[in-house]
Parts: structure tokens; sequence; C-alpha cells
């Protein structure tokens, strides 16, 4: 396979679209982690909210893996064009390579963090309507 310079071009909006979405989950989060950290300062029933914050916790440790990959992709892809332009093919490819799984696993911590965050509110959901 020839691989053209614009190829791994092509990743830059994508990659650049994933990470806007990541921070704009990551700030979420954040802001709902404060809200509850001030709610526990006040409330009598602790344990719920230690386990909601627990919960948000672990999903910012996955936010951060998401991040992270595609930053490293995002960096790959870059060093990916540095070798086309400078006709290092086989370190091309290997870099271009290297970035879709680094986006790949990027993707696929997102799956998990989606995951947890729908069996969160699942959890929530049936509470309510058990009091109801």
């Amino acid at each position: 396979m020839e691989l053209s310079i614009t190829t791994p071009a092509l990743l830059f909006p994508a990659i650049s679209l994933l990470l806007l979405a990541y921070t704009n989950r990551f700030l979420a989060i954040a802001s709902l982690v404060r809200k509850l950290i001030d709610d526990y300062k006040v409330e009598t029933n602790k344990k719920s909210l230690v386990l909601q914050i627990k919960s948000l916790k672990r999903r910012l440790n996955y936010i951060r893996y998401m991040q992270g990959f595609g930053v490293f992709s995002f960096l790959l892809c870059v060093t990916c064009m540095y070798s086309i332009y400078n006709s290092w093919t086989y370190s091309a490819n290997i870099m271009f390579a290297f970035s879709l799984i680094s986006l790949l696993i990027s993707i696929l911590f997102s799956l998990v963090e989606i995951w947890i965050s729908t069996n969160a509110l699942e959890l929530m959901l049936g509470d309510i309507q058990e009091l109801s």
C-alpha cells in the first residue's frame, strides 16, 4: 500500500473531534463530582454519595486513558507525516499503524466508559421507580 501524506492527515479532524468530545465528558463529570462533594459535606446519608463519587472517579480514569491514547494517536499521525515527508516509508507505515491502534484503544476505552455510565444511570432510575 502506498501511503501519501494526505492519508494520516485525514485522521486529524476525526481525532480532534474525539478529543473535544472526551474533554466535554471530562468537564461534565468534573462538575458533577464537585457538586457531589458539596452534597457530601451537608448530607447525612453519605453511603450513596460515596458510591456515586467512586463510580465517577472510575469514569474519570477511563476518560484519562481515552484522552491519552487519543493524543498519542495524534502525535503518531504527525510523526507519520514527517516520515512521509522525509521519504522514510517503512517508519511512516509503522507510525500510521500504531496511530490507528492507539485510536482504536482510545475508542474502546470510550465504549467501556459509556457502558459504566449507562449502568450507573439504570441503577439510579431503578431506585426512583421503587420509590413511586
